[in-house]
């Protein structure tokens, strides 16, 4: 009976957590969209306040200026500099690639590891998560933000499932 249980708890840690996660990333960006409208909002109000902001600046002219700041800026419909040619656009690269296998493989390490007494576990498990992921970590804020939700949000949902599990079936 054991083994049954055992076996409930490893798929509901580590294929049931999928929507709790996606949840948590749902409602963090939310959250992110509410500051970020509360924000334009008193910028909003406060340069309606400020009698400097009738400031008015003429556009750019055809081949390029010097802006405000002293700034170059390229005029709309001309090419970013760089290379030259008119190959095709490069792809967009995806952030944090095979999240979603790594996070269910996450969730069935924690949830074992707290079935079997061996807590010390879960950190070999954020140790090789964090190292496979710390060149992109580096690179991208957006993506250490959504490394550290992802995480944590997994890993909640795999101990609370093993530790229910652990007290209601397999005291």
């Amino acid at each position: 009976m054991n083994a049954l249980w055992i076996a409930v708890a490893l798929l509901v840690a580590g294929f049931a957590g999928w929507p709790v996660t996606a949840l948590v990333f749902r409602l963090a960006r939310t959250i992110d969209d509410r500051a970020d409208a509360a924000k334009a909002a008193e910028e909003a109000k406060r340069s309606a306040e400020d009698p400097s902001a009738d400031v008015t600046v003429d556009p750019p002219s055809a081949g390029g200026s010097q802006g405000v700041d002293g700034e170059l800026t390229a005029a709309a419909d001309a090419p970013p500099s760089g290379p030259s040619g008119s190959g095709p656009a490069a792809p967009t690269q995806r952030i944090l690639r095979g999240g979603a296998i790594i996070g269910i493989l996450e969730r069935l390490g924690v949830c074992l590891a707290i079935l079997t007494g061996q807590p010390v576990a879960i950190a070999y498990i954020v140790a090789i998560k964090g190292l496979g992921r710390f060149a992109e970590l580096k690179e991208t804020p957006v993506a250490a933000e959504r490394f550290i939700i992802g995480t944590l949000t997994s890993m909640l949902w795999a101990a609370g499932t093993a530790a229910a599990i652990k007290v209601i079936f397999l005291a």
